[in-house]
Parts: C-alpha cells; sequence; structure tokens
C-alpha cells in the first residue's frame, strides 16, 4: 500500500482521489484497503438497514465519509452513524454515534487498532468491527472490547440492534 508523506491538511482536503480516497494521518495519506464483494455487500446491507430508521428515529447512516477525528487525522469509517441530526459540514468534526469498519482481507490489527483509537478518542461511543469472511463482529467502547458472541451487535441510549445474519443473509 502506498503512501505520501508531508502533505499539508489544506492540500489533503482540497484534493479528490480518482482511484478512491485516502485517510490522511498526521501528514500521510494513507490507502485505504478497496473492499472485495463481502466488504462490498456487508456495507450495502447496513446502509439498506439504516436507510428507513432516517424517517423513523433520526438515524442518519453516511458510507466512506470523512471524518476530523483530530488536528492532524481524518478518518473515513465505511459506515458512520449520527443520532437526531447529520453534521452540517461536508467533512464530519463532530463524533459519530457509531462507527463502522468492515474488514477487507489486506487489513491488518494494528492499523485497524489505531483507527479503533481515533475514534473512541474523538469521543465516538460505538464501533463496530465486522469480519465478512468469518462472519464476525466486535464492539468495541472506552469500557472494552467484545465479540457480538449472540450475533447482534448493539449501542446503547439509544439502542441500534443489528444481526450479523442480516448482514450475511
Amino acid at each position: 500500500m502506498a503512501t505520501l508523506t508531508g502533505v499539508p491538511v489544506e492540500e489533503y482536503l482540497a484534493t479528490s482521489f480518482e482511484d478512491g480516497d485516502r485517510e490522511y494521518v498526521d501528514g500521510t495519506l494513507v490507502e485505504r484497503n478497496v473492499g472485495e464483494k463481502p466488504h462490498s455487500k456487508t456495507q450495502k446491507r447496513l446502509i439498506l438497514f439504516f436507510g428507513p430508521l432516517e424517517r423513523t428515529a433520526r438515524i442518519f447512516a453516511f458510507p466512506e465519509q470523512r471524518v476530523q477525528v483530530s488536528p492532524t487525522r481524518f478518518r473515513i469509517p465505511d459506515v458512520c452513524v449520527y443520532i437526531d441530526e447529520e453534521p452540517a459540514d461536508d467533512v464530519f468534526r463532530t463524533p459519530p454515534f457509531l462507527a463502522i469498519e468492515i474488514l477487507s482481507r489486506d487489513d491488518k490489527a494494528s492499523g485497524m487498532q489505531e483507527k479503533i483509537d481515533d475514534y473512541l478518542n474523538f469521543g465516538v461511543p460505538f464501533v463496530w468491527v465486522i469480519d465478512p469472511r468469518t462472519r464476525r463482529g466486535y464492539v468495541h467502547t472506552r469500557d472494552g472490547s467484545r465479540e457480538a458472541r449472540d450475533g447482534v451487535l448493539r449501542t446503547a441510549n439509544p439502542t441500534i440492534e443489528v444481526p450479523l445474519e442480516k448482514l450475511f443473509e
């Protein structure tokens, strides 16, 4: 995976990448692993799950949205979820209620943990990591991490429940 270092924030924000967006970590452009079919299907099913909740529960889901998690870091969760109202800015600068990462074949545990830490340190209450190949999901909060052994990814206040089987039908 190629990286480019020494890029100013302003240049990153003004750049559109033809071959997929990049994250920005402390002056370095970081390519995101391109999702394969299992990744894409899982992301699509999440968006379809959250779509009807926009009207009924004021839950807003955004795929691949730039989120500024610190002055020098921009992450792009596979899906981010906001409650009550959607952010007004084109680049989100307020913590989502939920950040969802879907593992691709080439994702490394250390890189994913760094993203999880960025989200939690930014104030994101819930981070879900979904592995479409093993059909497993994990919930990360400031209180710790756990596998969704009962097959349901959950949040609290408000409660959102997504059965993993719905994502892998």
